[in-house]
């Protein structure tokens, strides 16, 4: 089984437009379908709750990895695979994944590729739904910021 999930899009726009969506917690809000409670800084805790319909109390919990200029930004989150009973468990989940943004200029616009890792870490009764459920979220989250940024 693989270890990670990789999307990439082309979106008609420029990369500091892509940054900015990114990277404000308010405008990653909005397409991510977030709330969350505070700017993004390195080394520090992100967390909120999520705005997508039917998952309004599903908390939001990811710690920030890494923010380089117009070019990536990272956070690690649990790999919980929407499970909010494990979510609310209050177990520590010990296994979190990486998931990168990383940004290039292509052609009248941005290349952006999003990639999770770490799913090897995930014991494996459970790495097949985290996957299978990690996978379907990006394919929908790499559209949402593309529609957020061609506006």
């Amino acid at each position: 089984m693989p270890d990670s999930i990789i999307k990439t899009i082309e979106i008609a726009a420029p990369v500091e437009k892509i940054w900015d969506a990114l990277i404000d917690h308010r405008k990653f809000g909005s397409w991510f379908q977030v709330a969350l409670d505070q700017p993004f800084k390195v080394g520090e805790a992100s967390t909120g709750h999520m705005t997508y319909p039917g998952y309004e109390d599903y908390r939001w919990e990811a710690r920030i990895v890494a923010i380089e200029p117009m070019r990536r930004f990272a956070f690690e989150w649990p790999a919980t695979g929407g499970d909010k009973a494990l979510m609310d468990s209050g177990a520590a989940i010990a296994e979190w994944t990486l998931v990168e943004f990383l940004l290039e200029p292509s052609g009248n616009g941005t290349r952006l590729t999003v990639t999770e890792s770490g799913f090897d870490k995930v014991p494996e009764a459970r790495r097949g739904n985290v996957m299978r459920d990690n996978e379907g979220g990006w394919t929908e989250q790499v559209r949402n910021i593309r529609d957020y940024a061609e506006q």
